[in-house]
């Protein structure tokens, strides 16, 4: 009697995609570390080479970047202070601790929240539109014409952005940290009758620098993955308009996964 290959054919094939996703993913991060490479290289040594990389163009980016997320990243990390208050509050009324929430509130919001939700709330903006803007310079040529004129694409492209976003995402961090502490001390002065100068006299006294230090450095991690992982599927992008919305939705996807991952490293590293 013939022996049926149906169930073969199917775990190969099964083996094969897989096989497959894992080349282009190892591709991909060799793209990607050549890609940072190449932007720290024209942004240390554009001088040297005679085409630096004009600080015009990183203030500009910094103003797309920065400046222009700074209303939905402080409304956000206002009412992740508050939420952590509410939070905090309601479990630690439990033991008769509620006096502990500063502490609670303040390791949270700088170690943690305040940079996570900076880099998701960036990777969805910014790193959406990086895609975008150079998925469409690549379907419309614009990437070849530059490269016939004499222009790197990285140099003009990618290194103005990585810059912009390495000065901005800290600052975005900062001004979260800020915010998110207002809106839980707010929350406390109502509930718990706590004065806001009580409540960040305590602040100061719990945390220490390398507790903020700690959120920045996250910070400047998330700015690297946001800037290349944008880039390099706008450089991939080659199926017209239809490849430019997926690689825009490819980039947020990835970049929020990169930085959910990445702080869970950070934070295993750094809490040992």
């Amino acid at each position: 009697m013939p022996v049926s290959t149906e169930p073969t054919g199917a775990v190969a094939a099964f083996v094969s995609a897989i096989g497959m996703r894992a080349v282009e993913a190892v591709r991909e991060v060799g793209y990607l570390a050549a890609l940072l490479f190449e932007a720290f290289y024209w942004l240390l040594m554009g001088h040297s080479r005679r085409q630096p990389v004009r600080l015009r163009a990183i203030f500009k980016e910094a103003l797309g970047v920065g400046v222009a997320a700074i209303p939905i990243v402080g409304l956000a990390s206002f009412a992740i202070g508050m939420m952590l208050a509410i939070q905090g509050i309601y479990t630690l009324r439990t033991f008769g601790a509620e006096d502990q929430v500063v502490l609670g509130i303040a390791l949270s919001v700088t170690r943690e929240f305040a940079p996570l939700i900076t880099g998701i709330f960036v990777a969805g903006r910014s790193g959406s539109a990086i895609a975008a803007r150079i998925g469409t310079m690549q379907i419309s040529q614009e990437i070849d014409a530059l490269r016939v004129i004499g222009i790197n694409p990285v140099r003009y492209l990618v290194a103005p952005l990585l810059a912009a976003m390495l000065l901005t995402l800290p600052a975005l961090t900062i001004m979260s940290d800020l915010l998110a502490l207002i809106g839980g001390a707010l929350y406390c002065a109502g509930e718990l009758s706590l004065p806001p100068a009580i409540f960040f006299s305590r602040t100061f006294e719990v945390l220490l620098a390398g507790d903020v230090l700690q959120g920045v450095s996250k910070s400047l991690v998330f700015a690297v993955i946001i800037t290349l992982i944008g880039a390099v599927n706008g450089f991939s992008v080659t199926a017209g308009a239809e490849g430019v919305g997926r690689a825009t939705t490819r980039a947020v996807v990835l970049g929020s996964i990169g930085i959910i991952l990445a702080d869970m490293v950070f934070t295993f590293l750094t809490s040992r």
